[in-house]
């Protein structure tokens, strides 16, 4: 899932208070850092402003647990007139012997957003 030469988005380590009755990370906490990653990723690309429309695909491998460092990884899957697909990919680094442990991926779709918070067409090239 994860490309060691792919640059991380976006790092972090969830703390306590996001743990569940399980003891695992709840799922809405690495949903929030997926939308996070995506948006810097594809606000690059829309070169402004962009708002989530839709979670076309999640898939949870393994859960997240706490001391994990969690590694969000971000690039673009496709690209429409507005709107660009974003693929989320999250790993885990855990455990003494530091081994990494794909979480979850997913594919968000953004759309750039003009002065008034309507769709504007992405920029070209």
């Amino acid at each position: 899932m994860t490309d060691p030469e792919r640059e991380v988005v976006l790092r972090v380590v969830p703390h306590i208070i996001d743990i569940n009755s399980n003891g695992h990370i709840f799922g809405g906490w690495v949903l929030s850092q997926m939308d996070i990653a995506g948006g810097i990723v594809a606000g690059r690309i829309a070169q402004g402003p962009v708002a989530t429309v839709a979670i076309e695909s999640m898939k949870f491998i393994s859960p997240i647990l706490l001391g994990d460092i969690v590694s969000l990884y971000a690039y673009e899957e496709r690209r429409g007139r507005t709107s660009i697909g974003i693929r989320i990919d999250v790993a885990a680094t855990r455990g003494k012997d530091q081994r990494k442990v794909d979480l979850t991926s997913g594919l968000f779709t953004f759309v750039a957003l003009d002065e008034h918070h309507r769709p504007r067409p992405l920029p070209t090239g």
